[in-house]
């Protein structure tokens, strides 16, 4: 689904990411660890298409074809779905009207009013796009824009992020729900999205059945194995044990 073959980046001149490679194979849940500042959001928003983000060298492949020089919105139309850490608010734009223009000409099992209703989200569909809203609102309000995109892939930026624990375990069930609306779901489900979900505290392993992981640091990855491994080795040692391990290949753990 997503393949990234020795990515560097750079934003206003100044290098960020370097000799990244890493793949999310079809309907897997791909996690990506790091500490504050290693360049996870900035390697997420490389891959949605965000113009700032300049890709100087190596490649990303999306369903097999080369996106490395796309536009953002062809990236969306092909099947990229992203949940931003911090999205922007949007002053003087309702969220009715956003989502109303993204549900035209799709079908939709439910309508407009009670998708938002099911995640207590009515109450701000006529409110301007995340204006006032708390943290958990704000993660719900983008969640609910991805259930009415139905993208084939998710870039979710650090879920877990200001919310409190009562709307933690409502966004961690829709994020489930987005990856597979099934109680159960087997790695080759077909019906399976894919996912690349970036976390700091690995709270949203409580709800998602993650494949495999990635550590990020300083820019590069260092590590990749079993996430729940991965996340107690983090525990336990820090992230000092990973980077220090580096030699030039990837450390399996």
């Amino acid at each position: 689904m997503l393949q990234i073959e020795d990515l560097y980046v750079e934003v206003a001149g100044r290098p960020l990411l370097k000799n990244i490679s890493l793949t999310v194979e079809q309907g897997e849940t791909t996690i990506l660890f790091g500490p504050n500042g290693a360049g996870k959001s900035a390697l997420l928003s490389t891959i949605m298409g965000f113009s700032n983000y300049k890709v100087t060298s190596g490649k990303i492949f999306f369903k097999g074809k080369d996106i490395t020089e796309a536009p953002i919105d062809e990236r969306s139309k092909m099947g990229i779905g992203i949940m931003s850490q911090r999205p922007p608010n949007i002053a003087g734009v309702k969220l009715r009207d956003l989502l109303e223009i993204e549900t035209a000409g799709k079908p939709q099992t439910q309508n407009l009013n009670e998708m938002a209703r099911a995640i207590d989200m009515e109450r701000f569909l006529e409110r301007d796009i995340n204006v006032g809203f708390s943290g958990g609102e704000i993660k719900r309000s983008e969640l609910l824009q991805l259930s009415i995109q139905r993208p084939d892939f998710y870039l979710l930026d650090e879920p877990e992020s200001g919310v409190d624990p009562v709307n933690m375990a409502q966004v961690g069930n829709m994020i489930k729900k987005l990856i597979c609306d099934k109680k159960a779901c087997t790695p080759n489900d077909p019906s399976r999205k894919s996912a690349l979900v970036i976390t700091h505290t690995g709270e949203i392993l409580n709800y998602l059945a993650a494949d495999k992981a990635y550590i990020l640091c300083n820019g590069t990855v260092m590590c990749s194995g079993n996430p729940n491994r991965l996340l107690y080795e983090i525990k336990t040692q820090g992230y000092e044990k990973c980077v220090g391990c580096k030699s030039g290949d990837l450390i399996q753990l």
